[in-house]
């Protein structure tokens, strides 16, 4: 990529999405009123303690995100030191002479995934409680309805490795005919920064150029400019909206249970419209009746809830450790691969198969 005074800096793909992810963050920063004034000015003035300071707080508090939708969601541990890092990437480019005061963060070891003998040992009870049907008393003093959404959550993460957030966005249409496969969004924050440099190298273009003829203003912008970014992005593979993952039969049961028992609070839903999310709350809250879409927070609320009951019924199962009750522990622990989209009976949950891998 393009570094200070035109020369290229040489750094990995994924170096290069998280530069340009922090640029954007950067580019978000500055029409704050919390930034100063006179780090408008230069791209040195960006790399003075009180500017740095503005950004830090902002990012820290998730106001820099790229989706108008995820803005207010903290920043994690683990992302918050990928910002820091490129800062100081930044910083040696943009102003070498200078010691720039970066913030200091804690590092803390990743915690441990799920072993793959626990994942084995949870997906086989978890098959188990699936079988045994809905009313099945099985001491995790869940409610039927939530004992079925998080036997189906646990399925989906254990056959996909979706992250929380890409768990609440599932829809009813995810959903391959006959629930054998779920296709999820992946969304990381880096995605159209990638996507960007990605047409500006073909194109041999800056970056700013291609995010100005994608958004329609060619003011700026010559019409050799636009036709070669033009013939860069058609010829460049578009990049998979989905991904689908193969769901094995244990986890096929406890989605059926689950529809059959989110169709039921759906429909006494008193409202039109929004019922096309996969997850529904199943309690009255202050965001309304049961029924309505479930966002990431009820969803990380009802998967610790569900862990902890589920880990106190199977604390005497041959070969079951206490499973972690955060649910990224368990996602980093899956390796799973998507299928291709041809291999998919799509259409919704009817009786369609995965076909091969």
């Amino acid at each position: 990529m393009a570094a200070a005074g035109g020369a290229r800096l040489q750094v990995s793909r994924q170096r290069a999405d998280q530069l340009w992810m922090v640029v954007g963050m950067w580019d978000r920063a500055v029409v704050r009123d919390e930034v100063p004034d006179r780090a408008r000015r230069t791209a040195a003035q960006l790399f003075t303690r009180p500017a740095l300071r503005a950004f830090w707080a902002l990012a820290e508090a998730g106001e820099l995100r790229f989706r108008p939708e995820d803005v207010g969601r903290p920043l994690p541990l683990a992302s918050q030191r990928i910002v820091r890092d490129v800062l100081g990437i930044l910083a040696d480019l943009v102003v070498p002479e200078r010691v720039v005061p970066l913030p200091v963060l804690e590092q803390p070891e990743l915690k441990d995934t799920v072993p793959a003998r626990d994942r084995a040992a949870l997906y086989r009870g978890l098959a188990d409680l699936a079988a045994a049907g809905p009313s099945a008393k099985d001491g995790t003093g869940l409610s039927t309805a939530e004992r079925a959404r998080l036997l189906a959550m646990v399925g989906i993460v254990l056959d996909s490795g979706a992250r929380s957030g890409e768990l609440t966005a599932l829809r009813l249409d995810d959903l391959a005919e006959g629930v054998a496969a779920v296709g999820v969004r992946r969304r990381p924050q880096r995605a159209a920064p990638s996507r960007e440099l990605e047409i500006a190298e073909l194109a041999q273009v800056h970056p700013s150029a291609v995010r100005e003829i994608r958004a329609g203003r060619l003011e700026q912008r010559s019409e050799a400019t636009r036709q070669r970014v033009l013939a860069a992005m058609a010829e460049l593979e578009p990049l998979p909206e989905v991904e689908w993952y193969e769901l094995r039969e244990g986890t096929r049961v406890a989605v059926r249970q689950w529809l059959a028992v989110r169709e039921e609070v759906v429909n006494a839903l008193p409202l039109e419209g929004g019922r096309s999310a996969l997850w529904v709350t199943l309690r009255a809250s202050k965001a309304g009746p049961p029924g309505i879409t479930l966002g990431w927070r009820g969803l990380d609320k009802a998967y610790t809830k569900g862990v902890t009951a589920l880990n106190m019924v199977m604390a005497g199962a041959y070969g079951w450790s206490p499973l972690p009750t955060r649910m990224e522990q368990l996602r980093r622990a899956v390796e799973a691969e998507p299928v291709a989209v041809e291999a998919v009976s799509t259409g919704g949950a009817g009786e369609g198969v995965v076909r091969s891998r």
